[in-house]
């Protein structure tokens, strides 16, 4: 008896205590812009346009993209799932609302109405002998018959998505390292130079100032290019945190010590917000994640802006460097071959 009333004291002591609540706010803030090699702190006196600050990037080569209401985010009352952008998630979109909604709705309007003739017909004042039935061979066959063929219905679709949501990545594929920190993102990619860009969310006036949702908006998105393969590469630096897009139907967890590999391929243009989808510390609830997804040349200029390379850039710079070395053995050819002309001339 006494180990209960601990219990009950220790408990209300923790409801009551104000710690719980300022614990939070005493936690280390987690590191910005400054953070980043590749990305330089946004400006806060950027005027309000139709698109989001350049978060100090040069505006000649990337400007961050305003987001769709209602396209990559939650909307209030919504009761389906997002508007898909991918082709795993509109295949999955498609299962759900041709298959599996259909099925749970036959059979719970089945069972309610095999409830309904149990009640009227055989309620007692009805059957005043009760029924001394035991078995029921076509019954019995039926009800295990049924039930297969009901879960044939949904495996067959259902392990072929599956099997497609974890397909090796193609071989001209862009790598983007997906890292989870207590309580941010870190996104690097390898094929354009190794940089790293660092994604906090932004505070409440902010995200409101660049007209995106707050506890979604972040300073640094992650950036695609449209209608590629992603190759995903997955791990947490600390605790198990989960990458989660819902509009692309993908999500995977980033576990310390470990690279999960995914891909993520997004066919439409546009701005898609996601969050850590595993409780992962005090601040799980606002570490977001956001990814622009960008035509190929504005995906380069983004590459560009921060620092990294681009393989064409990497071959044209190699042909203007052979370019430069021709015209200068030229010259040096020219400038030795000319007394001797001279001379010649002179004779």
């Amino acid at each position: 008896m006494t180990h209960y009333v601990k219990a009950w004291i220790l408990a209300l002591g923790l409801i009551l205590t104000p710690a719980a609540v300022s614990a939070q706010d005493a936690l280390p803030a987690a590191p910005g812009e400054e953070a980043s090699p590749a990305v330089a702190s946004s400006d806060a006196e950027a005027p309000a346009t139709e698109v989001a600050p350049t978060s100090g990037l040069d505006p000649a080569l990337y400007t961050p993209m305003k987001p769709t209401e209602g396209v990559g985010m939650p909307v209030d009352k919504g009761i389906d799932f997002q508007p898909q952008v991918s082709e795993t998630g509109k295949e999955a979109k498609w299962i759900n609302n041709a298959i599996l909604l259909p099925i749970m709705t036959v059979i719970c309007l089945f069972v309610l109405l095999l409830l309904f003739i149990v009640m009227i017909r055989f309620r007692r004042g009805a059957n005043p002998e009760p029924s001394k039935t035991t078995h029921n061979t076509f019954i019995e066959v039926v009800w295990t018959v049924i039930p297969v063929l009901i879960l044939l219905v949904i495996a067959v679709p259902s392990i072929s998505l599956l099997a497609k949501q974890f397909e090796p990545a193609p071989e001209d594929a862009l790598t983007v390292k997906v890292t989870g920190y207590q309580w941010y993102w870190g996104y690097s990619y390898p094929d354009n130079g190794d940089f790293e860009i660092i994604s906090n969310m932004l505070p409440e006036d902010e995200a409101k100032a660049n007209g995106e949702p707050f506890q979604l908006a972040v300073d640094n998105r992650m950036v695609i290019p449209v209608g590629k393969p992603v190759k995903m590469l997955i791990t947490g630096a600390d605790v198990i945190h989960s990458f989660a897009i819902p509009a692309a139907w993908f999500k995977l967890d980033a576990v310390p010590g470990r690279i999960n590999e995914k891909v993520l391929q997004i066919d439409e243009v546009g701005v898609y917000y996601g969050q850590c989808s595993e409780l992962c510390g005090a601040r799980h609830g606002f570490m977001p994640i956001a990814v622009e997804v960008l035509p190929e040349d504005k995906f380069n200029d983004w590459v560009r802006a921060n620092g990294g390379t681009v393989k064409g850039d990497e071959a044209a710079e190699g042909e203007g460097d052979d370019a430069e070395a021709e015209e200068s053995a030229s010259d040096e050819t020219t400038t030795e071959g000319a007394p001797a002309d001279a001379a010649a001339a002179a004779n």
